[in-house]
């Protein structure tokens, strides 16, 4: 397994679309954060989600997050890489838990700058537009333990939808294909919550959703309010990358390089 892993290594660092992606999350995750933060302002008489409203950049990094998992595998079969993989590499599921592995490993590492860059934009910004403890918000922390879930929450997100994306590059191989099925999983449950009127029906979506559900970790605030709770909504999820990811295997093991 290690030798599997340094290869998988070895391959994502010598790809220039792994840095560029990479930086991408980042940047695009705190560019959208810091936007929304500075375009809002205190208004008396309700009351926001400060934590969440500077995670906003999450809804738009995770879409760079699905097209670098992606990329990891649906890669190896558009430039016949695969047959050399399974080569060195017989075990196909020691070959893709590899994947997995670096995948994780460099999801988490930028995950965690793109959030710790969101929540340092909203403690610098948020004062300024009227965010104050005079106005009842305190300064963000993650000493604060509902701020500090948020924040672990989101990057266990980013994670997650990099699992939920390799499974479904796995099944499907082609890159534009599984792209475009991921974005549609993630973005079509919000999108028919808003469409559809009954409110059951609304809760229902966004309990199950893989996007509604898991972006409800990063709630601080009217828990009791939400369709449901922070860590059953990322254990959503985590079923859903799960069940992509047994998927995903049990073609890999089967079909042909």
């Amino acid at each position: 397994m290690g030798d599997a892993v340094h290869a998988e290594w070895t391959k994502l660092r010598t790809l220039a679309s792994t840095y560029w992606l990479a930086l991408a999350v980042a940047v695009l995750t705190v560019g959208v954060s810091a936007a929304v933060v500075g375009a809002s302002s205190y208004q008396s008489g309700s009351y926001q989600d400060t934590p969440k409203l500077s995670l906003t950049g999450i809804d738009l990094g995770q879409a760079v997050v699905a097209v670098l998992a992606v990329l990891v595998i649906s890669n190896e079969y558009s430039t016949g890489m695969m047959c050399v993989t399974l080569s060195a590499v017989p075990r196909r599921l020691v070959a893709l838990g590899a994947k997995a592995t670096m995948l994780l490993g460099l999801v988490f590492v930028d995950g965690v700058i793109a959030v710790a860059g969101s929540l340092l934009a909203g403690r610098i910004m948020l004062p300024r537009n009227g965010f104050t403890v005079a106005h009842s918000y305190a300064l963000l922390s993650i000493a604060d333990g509902p701020t500090l879930r948020a924040a672990v929450g989101s990057v266990l997100y980013l994670a997650l939808i990099a699992l939920l994306s390799l499974g479904v590059a796995t099944a499907v191989r082609e890159s534009a294909t599984a792209i475009g099925a991921v974005l549609g999983l993630l973005y079509l449950f919000p999108f028919l919550a808003q469409v559809v009127s009954d409110p059951a029906w609304q809760r229902h979506l966004e309990q199950i959703g893989p996007m509604t559900a898991g972006l409800a970790i990063q709630a601080t605030t009217n828990l009791h309010g939400l369709p449901i709770s922070p860590w059953a909504g990322l254990g959503v999820l985590a079923a859903w990358a799960g069940g992509a990811l047994l998927a995903g295997a049990a073609l890999y093991c089967v079909r042909d390089a």
